[in-house]
């Protein structure tokens, strides 16, 4: 089992609450973003630094996480390819991909980019609060301990 973090726009706060439960329960955790970033240095945590392009963190993650793997993102595209996988998806607000739910939020997503894309004003993404780190740690600490038993 990895933990995946898609981590150019994941929060400082989600990455620390990952860090904490890799150290604490020895598991390997590889954050992918496509510029050099602070990684804590310890023997389970480590960057891969990919190449600069739309998607190109999101390609690395789809290509190498397997289903017993956890994945951090808040691009919805990408949960909408690695949960048919049997990957486990959480967003960095607490939301727990599903395949029950992904369709819905795949539909969702491109409504508002088309009409982001015909100059309608959908508001932009709400601001990260201490209820989505509550509700992140939550579904993290659920879904790791359900992860961990089946290990």
């Amino acid at each position: 089992m990895k933990i995946w973090i898609d981590a150019d726009a994941c929060p400082g706060v989600i990455k620390d609450i990952v860090y904490k439960a890799a150290l604490k329960h020895g598991i390997e955790t590889v954050l992918v973003a496509n510029k050099s970033i602070f990684v804590p240095e310890s023997q389970y945590l480590s960057l891969k630094v990919v190449a600069q392009g739309p998607d190109v963190a999101d390609g690395y993650i789809h290509e190498h996480a397997t289903s017993d793997d956890l994945v951090i993102t808040q691009d919805i595209p990408l949960a909408g390819l690695l949960v048919p996988k049997g990957i486990s998806v959480i967003s960095p607000h607490g939301t727990l991909f599903t395949p029950s739910n992904i369709g819905e939020r795949l539909a969702m997503r491109n409504l508002a980019q088309d009409l982001r894309d015909n100059g309608f004003q959908t508001g932009g993404p709400k601001s990260f609060s201490d209820k989505d780190k509550r509700q992140f740690a939550n579904t993290f600490d659920q879904l790791l301990a359900k992860q961990l038993k089946n290990r």
